[in-house]
């Protein structure tokens, strides 16, 4: 009896989360946790992205608890997958979730400063370099002992230069499945600390009078243009790169919706309800993917650090051309600030760019501005992951060919 009653004793020790700590790789499981407090302290006190960082956080934390089995591997006792896996499977490895924020941001995105001044489409065009840097780097990087990064892995952390969380999503889980949850963990970080990331690079580059410098006031854009400017991008899109008529269609499908003007409810489901509890599961499910025994490795470390530089040098391609297109036309000044909202993180990046140049002219606003290359982004981003997924599986056929 008194065996029996130790061995129970036993047991019951062995399945709380003290001991899983003290185990072998449970002090990985405890940094972890920490992280997610520090995300918490970020969103909540610093206010970074709260809307994002608050769920990755939470699934982190969650994740990482000893024998919680939340996500990651099912329960050994009964077989069963935690609630947070199961949002996991159905929405991030099905790509679902990443199509449907698209269109909750297509449904909240006014194209009309792209349309109202076009030549911005360039400096998004331009911040996507960092997704081309980055690689680049990822496959330098493959020849360090303990880093394998092939060509659809490279594409794929790459695609996080964009900023676009979706975006970097979607690609993974077609090029490269098993780095999914590094590189969303990695994606969605950086567009969190757009505010931290970008102002130190965009102040380097520009000098106090470039930051001074005032756009004009752009045209007013009539309701045809809006309405139209959802069908033409979508059927250029279908015409030349139909691998990226998920996402860009998506993101038309919420504009129409918003400038349709008979459509309100679906619009608000759209902005409101549909965007809101999708951002729930997809934050939940991107920091279950920060679990230690996933997360803490040296390709984790590198997809990270290539990230940061993918992140830098997108946001410096853009301010850089917005310097040279204002040199080209200086009747009509670009602010080179504007630049860096290319980077696609909707409307974050607009609203540092707006923040940096009133930190030189408190009467300087180019929010409105800054808006076209941040909308211009988003579709270059999607551009860039349709052209990845088209052109990366066909060199990696004539390599094996070869």
């Amino acid at each position: 009896m008194f065996e029996a009653i130790a061995t129970g004793l036993q047991y019951l020790a062995q399945s709380t989360g003290i001991y899983g700590f003290l185990q072998a790789g449970g002090w990985g499981n405890f940094v972890m946790i920490l992280v997610g407090f520090l995300l918490l302290y970020l969103a909540i006190k610093k206010g970074f992205e709260p809307l994002l960082l608050i769920p990755i956080a939470m699934g982190c934390i969650l994740s990482n608890i000893p024998f919680a089995y939340i996500a990651g591997d099912p329960d050994p006792t009964n077989g069963q997958i935690g609630f947070i896996q199961i949002l996991y499977n159905a929405g991030i490895e099905s790509g679902l979730f990443p199509v449907l924020i698209f269109m909750g941001v297509g449904a909240m995105t006014d194209f009309g400063p792209l349309i109202a001044n076009p030549k911005t489409l360039f400096l998004g065009a331009a911040a996507q370099l960092g997704i081309f840097t980055a690689l680049i780097g990822a496959l330098l990087l493959s020849f360090i002992p303990g880093i394998n990064f092939d060509l659809n892995v490279a594409a794929s952390i790459g695609i996080i230069g964009g900023a676009d969380g979706p975006t970097a999503i979607y690609v993974t889980r077609y090029l490269a499945p098993d780095y999914l949850g590094s590189i969303a963990v990695a994606a969605y970080s950086y567009m969190a600390l757009v505010p931290i990331i970008q102002p130190p690079i965009m102040r380097a580059l520009t000098t106090e009078k470039e930051r001074k410098i005032k756009m004009q006031q752009l045209r007013p854009v009539s309701k045809l243009e809006k309405i139209l400017f959802p069908l033409e991008v979508i059927s250029v899109c279908a015409l030349l790169l139909p691998s990226a008529c998920s996402l860009i269609g998506a993101l038309m499908i919420g504009n129409l919706a918003r400038e349709a003007g008979c459509i309100d409810r679906l619009s608000d489901t759209m902005q409101n309800a549909l965007m809101n509890t999708v951002t729930i599961f997809l934050g939940l499910s991107v920091g279950s993917k920060m679990a230690a025994d996933k997360f803490l490795n040296l390709e984790t470390l590198g997809i990270l650090l290539l990230g940061m530089i993918a992140f830098g040098v997108g946001t410096a391609g853009g301010v850089l051309l917005g310097k040279l297109m204002n040199k080209m036309d200086p009747k009509h000044p670009v602010n080179p600030l504007i630049g860096s909202a290319g980077v696609s993180a909707v409307p974050m990046a607009a609203r540092v760019s707006s923040k940096v140049g009133q930190e030189a002219d408190p009467q300087n606003f180019l929010l409105m501005h800054a808006m076209g290359p941040n909308v211009s982004g988003v579709i270059g981003s999607a551009v860039a992951a349709g052209v990845l997924m088209s052109v990366v599986p066909i060199f990696v056929q004539l390599s094996q060919m070869a």
